[in-house]
């Protein structure tokens, strides 16, 4: 799904009749957070000079932010594309074998819809909290996240399923802190040309449609044929 950058807005623009204009000052580097405004919002002020991990997960149950995809990225807000249709299907294909698969092992926690994991604690509370489309966490690591609001570590296993509106440097970036954040597989899946990306510390292979995906030491005897990931047709 496509990262948008909230753009700080100019009270030298126009704002929008059902919005109100937004002050930036740049002398003490207030930063409105909340930018990018939906129709028909009301518009929250932000004016941290950066969003904290907690700060991030507190406006994220306002209302305003309910119905929208958000992520935070050493410490400023970016909104995500709703997902399609295609990534909808995708999305249910993979969490369903995962999720039987681990269930009926014992193996963990399984979450999927954009989940928050804080995988980075930055300096000046730069912190990033990005979302994921499927996770694994062992049970070896579930300790480690007694909060059942929230998860900081990078997950196990990591899925995203990627829309031909992402740039190569936004995937890049996302998968370089997961792995930073203790990730040990990522898979990148394209529905577009029906293959999956398999990224770990050690590099990076692409499998076709005809090929099996495996849970490599992650998922021990998991694996499933690419082709069955994608609708059929």
């Amino acid at each position: 799904m496509r990262l948008a950058r909230f753009r700080r807005p100019s009270c030298a623009r126009r704002c929008a009749a059902d919005c109100r204009c937004f002050e930036f000052a740049r002398k003490t580097a207030t930063i409105v957070a909340s930018a990018v405004v939906l129709k028909g919002a009301h518009p929250m002020e932000v004016k941290e000079r950066v969003i904290s991990a907690e700060r991030f997960f507190e406006l994220m149950e306002q209302p305003e932010y309910l119905d929208r995809v958000i992520e935070l990225v050493e410490g400023e807000l970016l909104e995500m594309s709703k997902p399609t249709r295609i990534h909808g299907i995708v999305l249910a294909n993979l969490a369903a074998e995962i999720v039987n698969f681990v269930k009926r092992r014992g193996l963990g926690e399984v979450n999927a819809g954009d989940t928050g994991f804080i995988l980075e604690r930055g300096e000046f509370e730069k912190d990033t909290v990005r979302g994921l489309d499927i996770a694994f966490v062992s049970n070896s690591r579930v300790s480690d996240a007694p909060d059942f609001k929230l998860y900081e570590l990078g997950p196990d296993l990591a899925v995203e399923i990627i829309s031909p509106s992402n740039t190569a440097s936004d995937i890049h970036l996302k998968v370089t802190q997961l792995l930073n954040a203790g990730t040990r597989l990522v898979w990148l899946v394209y529905p577009e040309n029906r293959t999956v990306k398999v990224h770990t510390s050690n590099g990076a292979v692409t499998l076709s449609e005809t090929d099996t995906l495996s849970g490599g030491d992650v998922l021990p005897g998991f694996s499933l044929p690419v082709g069955e990931i994608f609708p059929s047709g």
